[in-house]
């Protein structure tokens, strides 16, 4: 490749490794201008997208039908094609990776979704192709793991015979208002004319423009700080509300109240899960401890965020004995199970903290959530979600609201007229005030 050249569009055959909630939404962005192949080894999830029926609701049907064949004949060289087929990528010449990078029971870093990825596309990597990552790591594992894979599986020679990129995600599942081409993206390259070329590819797409950082390192750093960061503030207002409690005041007037200077930072207290937030910050520790430095901060504020769930069973257990509930056999129903509202994504969801905490004391616990997928928490979770049909207030001891779902505020006239007996704790604030028994 000669770095000094441009990069051409009408040449650029790109594919997406990794259909999710991040892969989906930028192979359609980069559909409108480039010839997409959207690659995952779910071929489940490869036939539903073919139908147009995107299960993570980050598209709608409408939305993939525009750039599939199938649906749009009139398409020629822009569009996407869908596929778990390895020869159907091997003609692509930039190869963007969108797998997940979780966490494993023990809390280190679980690089195995990005290690297969690296083994597939060292496969059909040739001379002058490029990788971009965007799955979150420690700062340093793009080349310190994949760029390996990459060299060994492909016989190639990083930064001589291909080259790599980093461009973080930034996408918020649910989120329709700051959509994938709509927030500034941080790019980066191997080499400084490759990290230009990135940019450029980048910068074709995203109408909120670029910053390109000096180098991989940089941006994987850059990525993996901005979750530490709200982790850290959540951890601090979660803190505030045990405090409060403890003092008999309500955590979100005073929230309201401070947040009236024009500096203050707007975080709330809450479950922290997800496949960012709750997750993200173990990656930096992980890598700190690798070099022999042990982070203090950070650590203590996933500790807190982590324990959350537990503390609210506990309130609402100490709540239950208060109104004079036998804790044993106690019916207790938890709204919402993913984690986040408005979203079917249960990755990562701390709801389950909850849930598991009441079931110790001995509790009955339902669920409900008319966003999650019902098969999805079975397999994931082991748990059953109660229909909509059989779910009836009047029947439980005591009702937890997790997620700020936007069908739960049907309930707030429902809790209104429900006997005094019942125990109602509020996690996100989302209930009137004076219908609830304890909130965050």
């Amino acid at each position: 490749m000669n770095n000094n050249s441009k990069l051409k569009t009408q040449n650029s055959k790109l594919c997406i490794i990794g259909l999710g909630y991040v892969g989906l939404p930028l192979a359609h962005a980069f559909a409108s201008k480039y010839e997409v192949i959207g690659f995952d080894i779910n071929q489940k999830r490869i036939d539903e997208l073919n139908e147009a029926i995107d299960s993570t609701l980050e598209l709608n049907s409408d939305q993939l039908k525009e750039v599939l064949s199938k649906f749009n004949p009139s398409l020629k060289t822009h569009h996407l094609k869908l596929t778990t087929n390895l020869n159907d990528i091997k003609d692509c010449n930039i190869y963007i990776v969108t797998v997940p990078t979780p966490i494993d029971k023990y809390k280190r870093p679980d690089l195995t979704p990005l290690i297969k990825a690296s083994e597939t596309i060292g496969k059909v990597l040739k001379k002058d192709d490029i990788v971009i990552y965007e799955s979150t790591v420690y700062p340093g594992a793009t080349e310190e793991e994949c760029v390996p894979i990459l060299e060994k599986v492909s016989g190639l020679k990083y930064n001589q015979d291909f080259f790599c990129g980093y461009s973080p995600e930034r996408i918020n599942p649910g989120d329709k208002e700051h959509t994938v081409t709509k927030i500034l993206k941080v790019t980066s390259g191997s080499t400084p004319q490759i990290g230009k070329k990135v940019d450029e590819l980048y910068k074709s797409i995203i109408t909120a423009g670029t910053h390109l950082a000096p180098n991989i390192k940089t941006a994987e750093a850059a990525k993996v700080i901005e979750n530490s960061q709200r982790d850290i503030n959540i951890a601090f207002v979660n803190e505030l509300a045990v405090i409060f409690n403890k003092l008999d005041i309500d955590t979100n007037s005073v929230l309201e109240a401070a947040a009236t200077k024009w500096n203050f930072l707007k975080f709330k207290p809450g479950l922290v899960g997800g496949h960012c937030i709750g997750v993200d910050p173990y990656y930096l520790t992980h890598k700190a401890q690798e070099i022999g430095y042990n982070p203090e901060i950070i650590l203590s504020g996933r500790r807190l965020n982590d324990n959350m769930g537990i503390y609210v069973a506990n309130q609402v257990i100490k709540l239950l004995i208060k109104k004079g509930h036998t804790i044993k056999g106690s019916r207790v129903l938890v709204l919402g199970i993913t984690f986040k509202e408005n979203c079917p994504d249960i990755r990562n969801s701390r709801v389950i903290d909850v849930i598991n905490e009441l079931k110790e004391f001995g509790c009955d616990v339902d669920i409900y959530d008319p966003w999650a997928d019902s098969k999805e928490v079975k397999r994931e979770y082991n748990f059953e979600l109660i229909e909509n049909e059989k779910l009836k207030i009047e029947n439980y001891d005591g009702v937890v609201l997790a997620v700020a779902h936007k069908e739960f505020k049907q309930f707030n006239s429902k809790l209104s007229i429900i006997n005094s007996q019942l125990v109602v704790y509020d996690i996100k604030g989302f209930f009137d005030k004076d219908l609830v028994d304890g909130r965050l």
